[in-house]
């Protein structure tokens, strides 16, 4: 009689696992470095996915990618028939890794930058080429303030003047008399 209890015993538990199995545990690499583990029903698409890992994270759906063995997962890849309602249990193997990517940013790349002085055509030099003074971008040959005739010139000398006076008057020496 005891044995036919445990039996029983045992028929029960693998009737709870049933619906665990009807689970899917993937683990998701965030940008940042950390792993969320996620343990969604199998018949979950790409698109829930994101929404899911949208709230998770805080980040629109619109921005996150998910690659997978390095190709992008997207609904229109997912759907061997044509279909957008591919569950992710017929793209992905069980306990796999998705990776979130950075978004796409369409469009050109930025153009390079001329230098601003009249008529020369070199590239500007990047931050060592930007004048604070009249916010032109100069290339090596202009990038000096007398070399671009910069409007700002003046000012510049004048800050400068200011500055050193002041350096001055903090570091003179006082004599008391009378000592």
């Amino acid at each position: 009689m005891r044995t036919s209890r445990s039996s029983s015993n045992a028929s029960s538990t693998s009737t709870s696992s049933t619906p665990s199995s009807e689970n899917f545990q993937i683990f998701v690499k965030l940008l940042s470095g950390d792993t969320i583990p996620l343990t969604v029903p199998s018949d979950t698409t790409i698109p829930t996915l994101r929404q899911l890992l949208s709230l998770r994270t805080s980040a629109p759906t619109s921005d996150i990618r998910l690659v997978h063995a390095g190709k992008h997962l997207t609904s229109t890849d997912a759907a061997a028939s044509g279909s957008t309602t591919t569950p992710i249990s017929a793209i992905l193997p069980r306990s796999s890794t998705l990776h979130v990517a950075l978004p796409i940013r369409g469009g050109m790349p930025p153009k390079k930058m001329k230098c601003t002085f009249k008529d020369c055509k070199d590239g500007a030099q990047r931050i060592v080429g930007d004048c604070s003074f009249c916010q032109g971008h100069f290339c090596g040959k202009h990038r000096m303030l007398e070399d671009h005739k910069c409007s700002g010139l003046e000012d510049c000398k004048k800050e400068s003047h200011d500055r050193n006076a002041d350096t001055l008057n903090t570091q003179r020496t006082m004599a008391v008399k009378g000592i």
